[in-house]
């Protein structure tokens, strides 16, 4: 049974960074494209990350893909070893707060194009940026 399991969130304070975990089962971290996705109060969910399958198609010529929103302060990573992919989130602040899923799919175009059933979401980790 595919699942992901989100991990990593919590209270940090602006300007600090923390990471957040996708441990997967199931399949192999490195088979499918891993896609993170955050929704923020009041605002609809955002596709924020994205990283290719090794050796599959990449997304608009990059093996990851990040939203202008976060380019520049997130780093998306893969670890076959823990079976997991991680996103390092860097010089947070308040517009970060959200809560953050991780999905799986073929490749990062059909995660941040295309809709998702309720089942594909996880539990998600909360993150709040706050002094």
């Amino acid at each position: 049974q595919v699942q992901l399991v989100e991990s990593g969130g919590g209270l940090v304070q602006p300007g600090e960074s923390t990471r957040l975990s996708c441990a997967a089962s199931g399949f192999e971290i490195d088979r499918k494209a891993i896609g993170w996705f955050r929704q923020a109060p009041g605002k609809e969910r955002e596709g924020i990350s994205c990283i290719s399958a090794s050796g599959g198609s990449t997304y608009l010529g990059s093996d990851t893909y990040y939203s202008e929103s976060v380019k520049g302060r997130f780093a998306i990573s893969r670890d076959k070893t823990n079976n997991t992919v991680y996103l390092q989130m860097s010089d947070l602040n308040a517009e970060d707060t959200a809560v953050y899923w991780c999905v799986a799919d073929l490749n990062c175009w059909l995660i941040l194009h295309t809709p998702k059933k309720d089942d594909a979401w996880g539990q998600g980790t909360q993150v709040t940026v706050s002094s």
